[in-house]
């Protein structure tokens, strides 16, 4: 689960970790008192309007402005409200839609009043799968795209991996306080900042703190200036403040369907639909269609409970796509009866009246017999296989004769 950069920031504030200040505005007026707030406290007539999005880029894009005094807050804020904000990380890229922006933050200006004492840095913190630790991942190139500066100077790109049990060392947090450059009171402040921030992280169950920038001011004092922040969605129950800040209007609209129906589901550019029970038999599902020349629509997790309805609703979600041109059911029958995913397969092509694409059926495990018998005695027009490699041929023998 994304959070905005706002909600991000009152979880690292909840830890220590120094943030840039800001008030949430949903609109013009909300965004002049937020203004007189924010300037209040800092003393300066200069503030930032932030564009509140699940996606990087936002400055890039317009959806960040540095305003001067209360004549360019109104202009700005005004703009940026109800704008379709494009970004590289927006959904079609810079040549999509776009997303709606329904609230910005009124931010200070964190690099007043020593700016050209200001340092700034990246830093983030994630798994790395490979070597299943934590990672944090620093450079001296803060405020730049990372992507950018480990393709053209990877020698700028450092790294800290964190050893499971033993966490974060102190030793850790001072060498990448060194290796940014750091000394004297900088240099201890950015310490505390990475113990705080990886503390943060782990507390909270994320996946992923990416800070761009972080910034050192002139008064040596280490600052959060953004953050994305994702929280492991399988952890969310033990964080149930968090959950309720999910922002669903963030989220793909199907995704969000799906899951309200027990459904995990995510959106490919494919050609083949996919529905399976389990996430890591989904995976090699999709391996094994790219393997004879198909390419998967989606990913979609049906659970260990799969019934009628559930499959009914799967199909409806997966249908929904037009570049679907024949759906893939693949079950391995250990919790789930088979019988009762083939009964939900009939119920669903009754109900739906027709599945106007060609379907390929692997039902293996638990009742998988009596799976078949039923599949074959309602008459429906159904490719059925046994072994996954079956299925897989299948798939490519259809889309050969669709082409």
């Amino acid at each position: 689960m994304n959070l905005h950069e706002y909600q991000a920031k009152e979880v690292l504030k909840s830890f220590g970790v120094a943030v840039q200040e800001g008030i949430l505005a949903t609109n013009l007026t909300e965004a002049e008192k937020a203004y007189d707030e924010i300037t209040s406290k800092t003393g300066a007539s200069f503030a930032l309007v932030k564009a509140q999005i699940h996606a990087g880029g936002r400055g890039k894009g317009g959806g960040i402005k540095l305003v001067k005094n209360k004549e360019e807050l109104k202009s700005t804020a005004d703009e940026i409200l109800g704008m379709w904000l494009k970004t590289p990380q927006t959904p079609g890229g810079l040549s999509g839609k776009g997303k709606l922006v329904s609230k910005v933050l009124i931010a200070e200006d964190a690099y007043v009043p020593n700016f050209e004492d200001c340092k700034e840095f990246y830093v983030s913190i994630l798994m790395d799968r490979d070597r299943q630790q934590n990672v944090i991942i620093y450079s001296t190139e803060g405020g730049m795209d990372i992507e950018e500066v480990a393709e053209k100077t990877p020698e700028k790109v450092f790294k800290e991996h964190i050893h499971p049990t033993l966490g974060l060392q102190p030793y850790q947090a001072r060498q990448i306080a060194f290796n940014l450059g750091l000394s004297g009171a900088a240099y201890k402040e950015m310490v505390r900042f990475i113990s705080r921030l990886y503390t943060a992280y782990v507390k909270s169950d994320a996946s992923l703190i990416e800070i761009n920038p972080t910034l050192v001011n002139g008064n040596n004092r280490a600052i959060a200036v953004d953050c994305k922040m994702r929280i492991d969605d399988n952890a969310l129950y033990r964080h149930p403040d968090l959950a309720a800040q999910r922002d669903e209007m963030e989220e793909d609209p199907t995704e969000v369907e799906a899951r309200k129906h027990g459904l995990n589901y995510v959106k490919l550019e494919g050609n083949v639909g996919c529905m399976v029970n389990g996430a890591g038999l989904a995976m090699a599902t999709m391996d094994l269609i790219k393997l004879y020349g198909g390419s998967p629509a989606n990913f979609l997790d049906v659970g260990g409970t799969a019934d009628a309805e559930r499959v009914q609703k799967a199909f409806e979600i997966i249908l929904r796509d037009p570049d679907v041109k024949l759906i893939l059911v693949n079950i391995f029958g250990g919790i789930v009866r088979c019988d009762r995913v083939a009964q939900g397969i009939i119920d669903a092509y009754k109900n739906m009246g027709k599945i106007p694409v060609p379907l390929v059926v692997r039902l293996q495990g638990t009742n998988a017999k009596e799976a078949k018998v039923l599949i074959e005695e309602s008459g429906l027009d159904v490719l059925f296989a046994i072994e996954l490699k079956e299925a897989a041929e299948l798939v490519a023998k259809v889309l050969k004769e669709q082409s």
